[in-house]
């Protein structure tokens, strides 16, 4: 059971980049609260590894934003952060990484689809940031995030344009029709590794917008900006 354990541990450290001095801290950062609370051992859960992770991630990815972007503005530098470390984005890091597979659940939380939800995936990353922090200092907790968020920080320079486009439908909608606008997918194509994804914008009750993109997230956007230039007209 232990070497099941350790290997376990040793490929998701080969999946990050770093190899844990003190592998009791990765082994908290994956404990969901649902199985310290079953556990008779009294398991440390990662909940104020999740704490500390929050702001290291959030740290690290303002300061490469920064960095990156030497010409925007607090607003848009704000936003764009948003977009890499609210919950979903967090969770699609996480399922990069297969981390659910990882983790400890209680019963409950097993049945239930754990390993699947973005608010478990999300909090275990941060956990993770947090662990490797303290276990290998600041050095080590760049490159991990630098590591795992690169593909999230390209996305990020590639939509720059259209962050704001679902906000600015939303406000215009709101000020015409007392209903938002509803975001419907309409397909996905394409294989696991490169998906495309198109979405429809409804405004009204009628169709406002259509857009493709990698992600749903992109499409939802670039459906937006279809229904702003034709709400525009």
């Amino acid at each position: 059971m232990q070497n099941d354990s350790e290997n376990r541990y040793a490929l998701l450290e080969e999946r990050v980049g770093y190899i844990f001095k003190k592998r009791q801290l990765l082994a908290e950062a994956l404990t969901h609260p649902s199985y310290a609370n079953e556990a008779k051992g009294g398991a440390e859960d990662n909940q104020r590894l999740e704490f500390f992770g929050d702001a290291i991630v959030s740290f690290f990815i303002s300061n490469q934003l920064y960095l990156s972007f030497p010409e925007a503005r607090e607003g848009e530098l704000t936003k764009l952060r948003a977009a890499i470390v609210d919950e979903a984005a967090l969770a699609r890091v996480a399922l990069a990484l297969d981390l659910g597979s990882f983790l400890s659940l209680g019963r409950g939380e097993e049945r239930s689809g754990g390993r699947e939800k973005s608010s478990v995936l999300a909090d275990a990353l941060e956990a993770l940031v947090a662990a490797v922090y303290l276990d290998g200092g600041v050095t080590a907790a760049r490159k991990v995030v630098s590591k795992l968020f690169a593909p999230s920080l390209v996305d990020a320079s590639i939509n720059r344009g259209q962050l704001d486009y679902k906000t600015e439908l939303q406000e215009l909608v709101q000020s015409r029709f007392s209903s938002p606008p509803q975001y419907m997918q309409r397909s996905i194509e394409g294989p696991d590794h490169s998906r495309s994804y198109t979405y429809e914008v409804i405004v009204n009750g009628a169709v406002a917008g259509v857009g493709s993109g990698g992600s749903k997230k992109s499409a939802q956007q670039a459906a937006a900006r279809e229904a702003l230039a034709a709400l525009s007209k």
